[in-house]
């Protein structure tokens, strides 16, 4: 096994510490399978040589039921040996998926812009049950059988080292093979698993924008794709039958030649009398013969199983080992904000040397609700990831009631600040869960009497079973306006101390924009509210407009006064959206 791989090995292994005694208890039950596995033949060898040649029948039969308790010893060994082995395996996958779901829900929204979902699913899921195998079909298979390998040469030697000299002969043949076997498929699992990773982006993605895929007519094209990928999953998959097909015969010969000489010698000995080997030892060396190499074949499989299973540890350890978090070193805990935020020069770029904000300076009073416009790619929706320290800011300050948002927990900050986007995100999960998102402090009556003062009650308890109703995945059965009222509602019990409208009244009906209205008047009433919007009717009453061009702040100040300056782009924007024609 090459360094890399020992060293993903000793990782996984580390995750058994918690399980120690478990784990001690997998390796006494292997030791005993192997003994009383490779007793047996020992016992039958006796039971000819002893009893059966001497017409002992007393003998026999004390022999006969010695053997049926060790297979039931045996039996009893096998069933404690895989099933501890089993569940120390899923309990360690489940710390591990546990440790890893934990560790992505903590990156930077940088990494899940330039990383497709579906390789994150695959690592968190298929990935990690390949893990487990390294346990139930892997390693403790292979310590296994080598426990009974090792204790079968020994009474083999016991019994006729000369038999058993023939036996070692072809061992190396089998090694030989094993270890080119295992080679290749080391690089055959490899594929498979990139093809894997691969196959559930693609489907992922489009199962996902199913809506784009139909309205494009684009089902033939992504289908012809899909068989294209499908394919390339195919054949890696066929590289890995190939080398089955070609190891096994050739073990299987291997073993078949090696047991027709041991039978032949042995026979031919026994006839002639030449006191080579007796009846009974020829019986006990057909039976050990089968019961040595047949592991020897399987650990070749298991190895491949198991270097599966390493192989899929090291993607999930690769993404463990992942730095991309936001720095929380901050240790100021707030229950509430005023609600005062100041952008000081502020400097920022997704792609490095390729800046979307370009020294912003912003001051929003506390209680104050500023409206943001401007063009797609102005930098407005930036202002808001960067405010939630969704991503990390090139140079310059931004703070919250004066103090540096770094030296914040990002749990308190994240807290006092709610986000109404246009694309709402919404669970497969009732409108009630949706709107707490299972916040234990949140009670049923707050959501009822907040869903009252914004005006949405009645419009939740028309739906089938009201707020326990399922929305199913992504809020499915709703409309967008409801999934903006549900969104509004989710902000309003959080209480935030800020509040961000992002596009949160596009797109929508007018019987909903009214509800919607209704609540924006309702939870930016009393804090700081900041509204990105394209409709500057919706904007009309802030107490502050901030323009934004290319990544700069151009123009600021109330409606009116935006509206005075001549040649303004503010002027512009609105002459535009209420040119009368």
């Amino acid at each position: 096994m090459s360094k890399p791989k020992f060293k993903s090995l000793k990782k996984v292994l580390e995750y058994s510490k918690p399980y120690k005694k478990r784990f001690n208890w997998v390796i006494f039950w292997a030791i005993l399978l192997s003994v009383f596995a490779a007793g047996r033949p020992y016992l039958l060898k006796q039971t000819v040589d002893e009893y059966l040649k001497n017409y002992d029948s007393q003998g026999l039969l004390y022999y006969i039921v010695l053997m049926a308790v060790v297979l039931v010893l045996e039996v009893t060994s096998q069933f404690y040996f895989t099933y501890w082995a089993n569940w120390l395996g899923q309990d360690i996958i489940k710390d591990i998926r546990d440790k890893l779901f934990s560790h992505i829900t903590s990156f930077k929204m940088k990494y899940f812009d330039n990383e497709p979902v579906g390789k994150l699913v695959t690592r968190t899921v298929s990935d990690i049950e390949s893990i487990a195998s390294i346990f139930s079909q892997g390693l403790f298979m292979i310590v296994s059988d080598i426990l009974k390998m090792i204790v079968i040469l020994g009474i083999m030697l016991y019994m006729n080292w000369k038999l058993t000299l023939i036996i070692l002969l072809a061992m190396p043949i089998l090694i030989y093979a094993t270890n080119i076997f295992q080679k290749k498929m080391k690089v055959a699992f490899n594929e498979v698993r990139n093809q894997i990773s691969n196959l559930n982006t693609f489907v992922q993605e489009r199962l996902t924008g199913m809506k784009i895929v139909q309205l494009f007519n684009r089902e033939k094209i992504e289908a012809k794709k899909f068989e294209e990928i499908n394919q390339k999953h195919n054949k890696a998959w066929l590289k890995n039958i190939l080398y089955n097909s070609v190891f096994f015969p050739i073990a299987d010969i291997v073993t078949n030649v090696t047991l027709g000489v041991v039978i032949w010698i042995g026979v031919k000995s026994v006839i002639n009398d030449e006191g080579l080997t007796t009846e009974g030892q020829l019986f006990a060396y057909i039976w050990y013969i089968t019961m040595l190499f047949n592991p020897l074949r399987q650990i070749a499989d298991k190895f491949n199983v198991m270097q599966m299973g390493i192989i899929a540890a090291e993607r999930v350890f690769e993404v463990l080992e992942i730095d991309s978090q936001i720095q929380n070193k901050g240790n100021k805990v707030v229950s509430s904000f005023k609600g005062a935020i100041s952008f000081k020069n502020v400097r920022f770029s997704y792609i490095e040397n390729e800046e979307v904000l370009k020294g912003i300076n912003l001051e929003v009073q506390q209680g104050e609700t500023i409206a943001i416009v401007g063009s797609t790619g102005a930098g407005k929706s930036t202002i808001i990831n960067l405010l939630n320290r969704f991503y990390e800011i090139d140079s310059g300050t931004i703070c919250v009631d004066g103090e540096d948002i770094k030296n914040y927990t990002l749990d308190s900050l994240r807290k006092q600040i709610a986000i109404v986007l246009q694309d709402v995100f919404l669970f497969a999960d009732t409108v009630y869960n949706n709107i707490t998102l299972y916040n234990k402090d949140i009670s049923r009556e707050e959501v009822i009497n907040a869903a009252k003062k914004i005006g949405v009650h009645e419009f939740i308890m028309n739906m089938p079973n009201g707020y326990d109703y399922n929305v199913k995945e992504r809020g499915v059965m709703l409309s967008s306006g409801q999934r903006q009222l549900i969104a509004f509602l989710r902000a309003y019990v959080s209480n935030p101390s800020i509040l961000i409208l992002d596009e949160a009244t596009s797109s929508i009906d007018s019987y909903s924009e009214e509800l919607i209205q209704k609540a924006t008047e309702t939870i930016t009433k009393g804090r700081t509210s900041i509204v990105i919007a394209h409709r500057l009717a919706t904007i009309i009453n802030a107490d502050k407009i901030i323009v934004m061009d290319k990544g700069q702040i151009v123009e600021s100040g109330s409606h009116h006064e935006l509206l005075k300056l001549e040649k303004g782009y503010y002027k512009r924007l609105y002459d535009s959206q209420f040119e009368t024609k």
